[in-house]
This record gives structure tokens, C-alpha cells and sequence, in this order.
């Protein structure tokens, strides 16, 4: 019986030092460190099993790779995956989970803390000598503000979310989260425009559909009362850019914190390079997930996600 083969189409998307166990049973394995959309259907020919992070899989692709079996998301969104083809096709689809729950929070509360308060225009201002040129102990270029006492709003209540209001919480915070747009507030939830209104702070946590694309709009900013600070490390095409620009602009909003882009990495000409440029607006590539202890978990779920399927048994089953 030959043996399957194991394609990972991304290899590069965890970090080299992060050590990768294998699979107990025989098998063949490739690693591709990246994958051109171009070249996707000719590694995936043979493949029984195929690994992805972020290479499209498509219908077209699925229907020239007659001996795959079984895709394994080496993460937890798996939009890049055609899971209807897949079902259709008989192909599981299986993803990670849970293990990014402490290190998103604790990436999301660096970005809050430093925008509220301003920790990098301070510390660009000690290197440029403005500590000096104030003649006094301290100074006051930018304004400081405590999270204890501010309203954490939050959209998504899954597990990330909730760890997010576990950790506003301790810094006594008052927590709400966002209920969908167009549904009335709740016992749990709080009606979205009244959300948007409260909130000193918003990070979203949700999934990115056709309902929640460009979530964050022209409309949704001009009820930002507050002048919140927003943090999105979820999927970057929930806040529209242009939008974002002229919130930051008319200071509807009096910072940002994005680890997410619409396209990443953006092209060195777009909007998002632009904003990037402005103090208010920390832009880090989409590594809030990315903590050595994160990694490991997600390498070790992923060799258990290939041992389950292999032995009959699959885990985190998408189709």
C-alpha cells in the first residue's frame, strides 16, 4: 500500500525555531515554504494530505488532486479553504483551535496600553532629545489615559473575546459586547449603535463574512462618541480604510492598533502604509498569534489533528 504524502504548502508561516513533530504513522512529507497560487495544483497532484495557513485551496484545485483526503488548517480561520468543494468531494477539512487564546488578548492589551498611553511618541521623544529640551523632570506632548474606570467594548464573544474582557476586567474596566447590527441589546449583548456610543475602547473578535465586511464604516465610526481607540486582530477587511483615514482625521477615533490587513502583506503603495505613517495608527504583520508558546500548541494540535485523522477518529472537523 503506498504511503500517504503529506504536502505543507507554507511551511514558512511558523517560525523556523518552532520545532514540528511528525505524524506516527509511515508517510512521505513535503514542505513547500511558500506556495505561488500558480503552483498550488501541481504540489497538491499526489498529496493525500495537504497543510495550509494561508494558500488558497479552490474547487479547481480539489478537482486535480484525485488522492487528497484530508486538509489540515494550520490555523483557526479557514476561509482560504473551499469547504462546500470539500464536502462535495468527500475531502475533510479540519482546522486548529484554541491556541492562540492567550496570546491575541495579550497583544491586543499591548496595543491599548501603548495607544492610551502614547507610549511611542514618549519613547521617540526621549531619542530625539524632547526629555532635554523640556528642562524638567517630565512632559506632557501627549495626552495619558488609565483603562481603569473606561468601557471595553467588544465584538465576538468567543473564546478570545471573552479572554479579552477577563483581562479588562483586571484592569477594572467595564466590559460590553456588541450585539449584531439590527438585533436589539440583551442581557448579554448591547444594541450595536449604543455599543458603538460607550465604548472608550473597541477590539473586534469576530469572524469576517459577507455580513461583517466593512463592519467598521463611515456610518459605524460618526457614533464613536467617545473618541475610542480600536483594535482589530481578527480579519483586516472589517474596518473599510478609507473610512478608518477619515475618522482619524476628523478624530472620531484617537487611535488604531491593527495586526491584520486586507491583503498581506499590503503592497508598499497602500492606504494602509499611508495610515501607518501617523503616531495614532500601530500597524505590527499580523503577529498577535505569533508567541513561541502559541506556536507550539498549534504544531502539536496539528501533528494530532494528521495521528486522529489517520487512525479514523478526526478532530476538529469542518466538514
Amino acid at each position: 500500500m503506498t504511503q500517504p504524502q503529506i504536502v505543507f504548502l507554507d511551511r514558512d508561516t511558523i517560525a523556523p525555531h518552532i520545532t514540528l513533530p511528525k505524524p506516527d504513522f509511515v508517510h512521505e512529507w513535503i514542505n513547500y515554504g511558500k506556495t505561488a497560487a500558480d503552483d498550488v495544483t501541481d504540489r497538491l497532484a499526489g498529496a493525500t494530505i495537504a497543510i495550509t495557513n494561508k494558500v488558497r485551496i479552490t474547487a479547481d484545485v480539489l478537482s486535480s488532486a484525485p488522492q487528497l483526503k484530508l486538509i489540515a488548517v494550520a490555523a483557526t480561520g479557514y476561509d482560504c479553504v473551499d469547504v462546500q468543494a470539500c464536502a462535495e468531494r468527500g475531502i475533510a477539512v479540519c482546522n486548529i483551535r484554541g491556541y492562540s487564546v492567550n496570546t491575541v488578548p495579550e497583544h491586543v492589551f499591548a496595543l491599548i496600553l501603548a495607544l492610551r498611553r502614547g507610549l511611542v511618541p514618549y519613547v521617540q521623544g526621549t531619542r530625539d532629545g524632547a526629555w532635554q529640551r523640556a528642562g524638567q523632570f517630565c512632559y506632557f506632548d501627549t495626552p495619558i489615559r488609565d483603562l481603569s474606570g473606561a468601557v471595553m467594548g467588544i465584538i465576538g464573544r468567543g473564546a478570545i473575546g471573552q479572554k479579552v474582557a477577563a483581562l479588562a476586567q483586571a484592569f477594572g474596566m467595564e466590559v460590553i459586547f456588541a450585539a449584531r447590527p439590527g438585533a436589539p441589546s440583551s442581557e448579554t449583548h448591547v444594541e450595536f449603535d449604543s455599543f458603538l456610543a460607550r465604548a472608550d475602547v473597541i477590539s473586534l473578535h469576530c469572524p469576517l463574512t459577507d455580513s461583517t465586511r466593512g463592519l467598521l464604516g463611515a456610518a459605524a465610526f460618526t457614533k464613536m462618541t467617545r473618541a475610542p481607540v480600536v483594535i482589530n486582530t481578527a480579519r483586516g477587511a472589517l474596518i473599510d480604510l478609507p473610512a478608518l483615514q477619515t475618522a482619524l482625521a476628523t478624530r472620531q477615533i484617537s487611535g488604531v492598533g491593527l495586526d491584520v490587513a486586507a491583503t498581506e502583506p499590503p503592497a508598499a503603495d497602500d492606504l494602509l502604509m499611508d495610515l501607518a505613517q501617523d503616531p495614532r495608527v500601530l500597524l505590527t504583520p499580523h503577529i498577535a498569534w505569533a508567541s513561541d508558546e502559541a506556536q507550539s500548541t498549534l504544531a502539536s494540535q496539528l501533528i494530532d489533528v494528521l495521528n486522529n485523522f489517520h487512525a479514523g477518529h478526526p478532530i476538529n472537523l469542518l466538514t
